[in-house]
């Protein structure tokens, strides 16, 4: 049997990593600053993540949501102090487009209405519901266009009003960044206006912060940097560091029933011990501090060029937007240099390293980037 031939792959095969770094079975050394889309937040192998995985692992691997565990309400609280949430709820799963999925639902519960505004541009991921919300015709199947979701201009406020004024929709879905689209930023104003407007027309407003969480972006969510406060936000990625991990928190306006929401895997005692010690390397490491210091400066430093038309982001979110297809430039600092990046498109470098990344390891990049261009 083979795979399934669907992801372009590098000729790089990493079998070992630690912090910033990750080694190739050819002994070649690599500073990973694409994290593997954002979701190494406190460093590969982080010994105190490795231990408590390590010790998990011989007391109980997985039981069903039918029992309690306290690893569970452990997260809950540690998360909620993290996020400055504490009188909400968390429901868990696995992955980001789980948790929008149970978001977009709760939406629908709390409100009797079925419509979704979403965003030009957005990526919410690709389950049925989460796709549906996401601007990329390649990646929706024909069944998918049962959803009835509405999209409209980023920061188009008037837009989104005039929809919300037809009474029928349920609730509207932003990143806070858009990291596929292109590391495009709702304007402060923009996101208050937002959480006006919904409530004024009594719509739900979800916060997906799967990959812009977890103190990216020099705040421990990038909606925060608005100072509003959102129905529901959707976290996943760094969430547990390369764990499967999901969830949804949930403001207290949101009423549960039993059976009204259900997953087999997520929050299981593993994923649990993970995203436990993630909140605590963070916390106890000041990661959200380094993310904002060091991703401060390499927005700040990197070089001035022709071939580039824009650097944008917050922290240790950003894209670097060149005025040519930057294809080849991809491989000549993945090949040439032993340097991880993503791309938005066919024109942004995109930068998600590690929130452990060092300033020695940033003034690297720089200068490679400056020998290139």
């Amino acid at each position: 049997m083979n795979l399934f031939d669907v992801y372009s792959l590098f000729d790089v095969t990493p079998v070992s990593a630690e912090g910033c770094h990750i080694r190739d079975d050819k002994g070649n050394e690599y500073l990973d600053l694409y994290g593997g889309h954002a979701v190494i937040s406190v460093g590969h192998c982080h010994p105190d993540y490795v231990a408590a995985l390590t010790s998990q692992l011989g007391k109980i691997g997985f039981y069903s949501n039918s029992v309690r565990n306290p690893l569970q309400e452990e997260l809950a609280h540690k998360l909620g102090l993290a996020a400055g949430l504490e009188d909400w709820s968390l429901f868990l799963v696995n992955s980001g487009a789980e948790a929008n999925e149970n978001a977009l639902k709760l939406a629908s519960f709390h409100t009797g209405k079925d419509r979704i505004i979403a965003f030009r541009h957005s990526f919410h991921g690709r389950t049925s519901g989460a796709v549906a919300v996401t601007d990329n015709p390649k990646i929706r199947a024909p069944f998918n266009a049962g959803h009835r979701v509405t999209f409209v201009d980023l920061n188009d406020i008037s837009a989104v009003e005039a929809e919300l004024a037809a009474g029928d929709v349920a609730g509207v879905i932003i990143e806070g960044i858009q990291g596929v689209g292109g590391i495009n930023i709702p304007d402060d104003g923009f996101l208050k206006d937002l959480r006006a407007v919904t409530n004024k027309y009594g719509a739900v407003l979800i916060l997906d912060e799967v990959q812009s969480g977890y103190g990216r972006t020099g705040r421990f969510f990038a909606h925060q940097w608005a100072g509003i406060v959102p129905d529901l936000i959707t976290v996943a990625k760094g969430m547990a560091n390369g764990f499967p991990v999901g969830g949804v928190l949930i403001s207290p306006d949101f009423n549960a029933s039993k059976g009204m929401l259900g997953t087999t895997f997520g929050g299981n005692y593993l994923a649990m011990a993970a995203a436990v010690a993630v909140l605590d390397i963070i916390r106890n490491e000041k990661l959200v501090d380094n993310a904002l210091a060091v991703g401060t400066w390499l927005k700040d430093n990197i070089p001035a060029s022709p071939r580039i038309r824009d650097v944008r982001g917050r922290g240790l979110m950003l894209g670097i937007q060149f005025n040519e297809n930057i294809k080849a430039l991809r491989s000549e600092l993945l090949f040439g240099n032993h340097i991880f990046t993503g791309v938005a498109g066919t024109d942004m470098i995109r930068l998600l390293p590690p929130l452990v990344i060092t300033p020695e390891d940033a003034l690297r990049f720089v200068t490679v980037l400056s020998s290139i261009i």
